[in-house]
């Protein structure tokens, strides 16, 4: 109630004691909270698309065509890191996302957090390594300088198949990979355009808010960047390769594969062409129906040009 008497007070506002050269910065606060509300709807959207394919396979393994509703996945979810990043991704994954508190766990340096979490049922583990082997997804929230470290706790100790996604900005995917002796990463690229709808960030003063808004969804789709922050291709094909590779690591067959991954883009865009072998591999690999595909290397996907990359390049429907 408080904040609300005071919300419009002008004199207690963030901008009042600021000079003019400060106020010709503020563009840099809303660029920060774009930032932050993109990061945490890209990170939302792809937990969605792999518990999606999670459930679609164990229907295909127990021989069912169709979803039991309200089915499981079981993913686990950690994340490393409970500074500000890592709040807002934890509120955007319990609120937007459709985990249960149970499938996500936390690393943190201090206590600090831990009441507020266990109210929320998520467990506070304060220990790399643990959180890494029980991970599915694991998302890294670290500051720079606390990398080194947390690279140094986790290496050796993630499994194969545990998919690490990078918010720190400051280290390369290809060095991360080195840190980590893993090369199941994948790290948003973000780039800052010249746009007409770009005050559109301005708005997200609330990530609660700011993920139910229809303008600001629409505007931080990687596909069709229009907040002025912009992701591209890359992160795009990653996210696929990604899809590709949880395929590979259950030992589904590429038909399969193919099968359920353009059975789920089909269901976010309608529209959407087909998928074949070729989009995501060399054209003159060959593979049996029953043969996996081989593993894709996510750090090589996001730094060169792949098949996949071409093949959405030159799509108009994707």
């Amino acid at each position: 109630m408080e904040d609300d008497l005071l919300a419009d007070v002008r004199s207690l506002s963030f901008e009042n004691p600021l000079t003019e050269e400060e106020k010709e910065l503020l563009y840099l606060r809303a660029r920060s909270a774009g930032l932050t509300f993109c990061g945490c709807a890209h990170a939302s959207f792809l937990c969605k698309l792999i518990h999606s394919l999670r459930c679609l396979i164990k229907s295909r393994r127990a021989n069912r065509d169709s979803l039991v509703p309200g089915e499981d996945s079981d993913l686990c979810v950690g994340i490393i890191g409970m500074g500000h990043m890592g709040r807002q991704l934890l509120t955007s994954l319990l609120e937007n996302s459709g985990i249960k508190p149970s499938q996500i766990k936390i690393s943190s340096r201090t206590t600090d957090s831990a009441v507020e979490l266990i109210q929320k049922g998520v467990e506070c583990l304060f220990d790399n390594r643990r959180l890494a082997a029980w991970a599915d997804v694991l998302f890294l929230c670290s500051l720079p300088s606390h990398l080194p470290k947390v690279c140094a706790d986790l290496h050796s100790h993630l499994s194969k198949s545990c998919l690490v996604y990078s918010f720190t900005s400051a280290v390369p995917v290809n060095r991360l990979a080195q840190l980590l002796g893993h090369d199941f990463i994948l790290k948003p690229q973000y780039d800052f355009v010249a746009c007409d709808t770009a005050d559109v960030v301005l708005t997200c003063t609330h990530l609660t808010t700011a993920l139910t808004d229809h303008l600001l969804i629409k505007a931080s789709c990687p596909l069709t960047m229009s907040s002025g922050i912009y992701l591209g291709l890359s992160w795009v094909c990653a996210v696929l390769y990604s899809l590709l590779n949880i395929c590979t690591s259950t030992g589904l067959g590429s038909s399969d594969a193919l099968s359920l991954i353009n059975r789920i883009l089909k269901e976010k865009w309608p529209h959407a062409v087909d998928l074949n072998t070729h989009s995501f591999i060399s054209a003159s690999s060959t593979l049996l129906t029953e043969e996996p595909f081989p593993w894709i290397s996510l750090a090589d996907a996001q730094t060169k040009e792949t098949p996949l990359l071409c093949f959405l390049s030159s799509s108009k429907s994707m």
